[in-house]
């Protein structure tokens, strides 16, 4: 768990040095410069570390660089703004691939209801994708503070409350499956 959450913080380390530094200092600008800095040092440290950098690091820093610059070069923080949704889409093209998430799930589930993971992983893109929609939607407002509450709580929010209602429900059919076929 350490592991993942370290890892979600360095993939998502120039938005939240975004965030924090626009929140603390009001400056798009500044915290635009200081998001792009911040990653492309964080990718210079990892290389000089001899680090292997996956395809999304990369993505992620080009994706960092070419709106960040836009941001930069227009003084309009709507670009910069809409990272997040494309990272969504991108995650959301991936979960579409039928039973990705069977290997994140333990045997008794994957035993007893793979039908319902699987079901359950489109559901997940599903998400994903309405949750890039809405990063694109309250970015073309321009709004930072609004950007500011919905990446910060409803994108973080949406998920805790996805992967309750997955585990609860899991729960409950490998209860339920377990039961029907001692009876």
């Amino acid at each position: 768990m350490k592991d993942v959450i370290a890892r979600l913080g360095s993939d998502f380390l120039s938005t939240i040095v975004f965030l924090v530094l626009y929140l603390a200092t009001g400056d798009v600008i500044l915290a635009t410069a200081v998001a792009i800095a911040g990653a492309v040092g964080q990718v210079a440290y990892a290389r000089y570390k001899g680090q292997q950098l996956g395809y999304m690091t990369w993505a992620s820093l080009g994706l960092v660089i070419v709106l960040g610059g836009a941001t930069l070069l227009t003084h309009d923080p709507r670009f910069v703004l809409a990272k997040p949704a494309i990272g969504h889409f991108a995650i959301g093209a991936i979960m579409l691939k039928r039973g990705w998430m069977l290997r994140y799930m333990p045997p008794l589930v994957i035993e007893t209801i793979p039908e319902h993971v699987t079901i359950a992983g489109y559901a997940w893109a599903a998400l994903m994708f309405v949750l890039g929609a809405g990063t694109v939607a309250v970015a073309a407002t321009g709004d930072l503070k609004l950007w500011a509450f919905y990446v910060s709580v409803v994108l973080i929010g949406a998920k805790v409350i996805a992967f309750a209602v997955q585990y609860v429900a899991f729960r409950i059919l490998v209860t339920g499956r377990i039961r029907a076929a001692r009876a």
